[in-house]
């Protein structure tokens, strides 16, 4: 029997699986930790189990890199994390931290896997989307049972489809010159913007409170102030519409100044948020049929692009970025022959 041979993983493959590689090592670092230091027992084993099974995935890319002859990421280790500290954030913090982790795994594999030809790569993100789904699940039920997680509005249910027959419609007012109501696709993405920035609120006030460099502690202060800012215009619009806002009281940071993790591997984190959010937000102002809310979002998409940037100069000032794979630059290729 003839063995089929394998074809050489393409540019873009090799750079998605940089990019997995780095994100699924910061994961397993980081819960890891928080594994460690969780008192919830059950809570404790969705932490640990979850490291176990990215571990996995990550030998699986080393091989394929290893095959390839190809160099992998440094990324991270546990030299990036500190367990003599205390914790960073409440017992409950660790799950939510889970949920919204494998939120932004679930977009990651999905578009991986659209540019993935090789049938081993294609397999494995499929692998690693199904798992993140279920982690996802497993984390949203732990915290729904414990009504820590805050549910989107209800709404009445509609009798009958209806077509919109006002010019005004796209434009946001009703017949009577004020806002018209938020439609349920609105309301839907205003409401996981406004749980991803609480969580980020909370993420960058324990950040600043451990981080180690002074601009790196100005930057996590600069990123709790935009979500705080980001969250203070969501409740606007909704309350404008007389939705109440939805919140959660779980997963503030605790008093702890000591540095459970490195300033790289926060920076990196933050980062990968901030890259999320501008995806994110650009999604759901394609999806707006009311003209003014794109124009409110993109101000915070603005805002969220000049922080993603600031942070990428500070974390290559700090030799923190690792380069992504390169073409080959054919212009010096043929100055070399000169």
């Amino acid at each position: 029997m003839v063995t089929p041979i394998k074809n050489p993983i393409t540019s873009s493959e090799l750079g998605t699986l940089w990019m997995t590689y780095q994100r699924k090592k910061m994961m397993r670092v980081l819960i890891g930790h928080l594994a460690y230091k969780s008192e919830n027992e059950e809570a404790k084993k969705i932490l640990f189990d979850f490291t176990e099974e990215t571990e996995k995935y990550i030998n699986e890319i080393e091989k394929i890199f290893t095959a390839e002859k190809a160099a992998f990421p440094i990324a991270f280790d546990d030299n990036d994390v500190f367990n003599d500290a205390p914790p960073l954030f409440e017992d409950m913090f660790n799950i939510i931290f889970l949920r919204l982790l494998m939120k932004m795994d679930m977009g990651a594999n999905s578009l991986n896997l659209s540019m993935a030809y090789r049938k081993d790569i294609r397999e494995f993100y499929k692998r690693s989307s199904i798992y993140s789904q279920d982690i996802y699940d497993l984390s949203t039920d732990f915290l729904l049972e414990r009504g820590i997680l805050a549910r989107p509005p209800y709404v009445t249910m509609p009798k009958k489809a209806e077509f919109v027959e006002e010019k005004k419609y796209m434009s946001g007012i009703n017949l009577f010159g004020e806002k018209r109501a938020l439609n349920t696709i609105e309301v839907g993405f205003m409401v996981q913007s406004l749980e991803f920035n609480i969580f980020g609120m909370q993420l960058m006030t324990g950040f600043a409170q451990v981080a180690k460099e002074s601009e790196i502690k100005k930057y996590f202060i600069k990123g709790k102030e935009l979500s705080k800012k980001i969250v203070t215009q969501v409740n606007g619009v909704l309350l404008q519409s007389d939705i109440q806002p939805p919140s959660t009281w779980a997963g503030n940071a605790t008093n702890s100044t000591m540095p459970p993790f490195s300033d790289k591997i926060m920076m990196f984190l933050t980062n990968l948020i901030s890259i999320y959010a501008l995806g994110y937000n650009a999604l759901g102002v394609s999806f707006s049929l009311r003209s003014d809310l794109p124009a409110k979002l993109l101000f915070v998409e603005k805002d969220t692009f000049s922080y993603a940037n600031e942070g990428g100069k500070l974390m290559i000032k700090h030799k923190w970025l690792e380069e992504p794979p390169q073409m080959d630059d054919r212009n010096e290729l043929t100055k070399s022959k000169e």
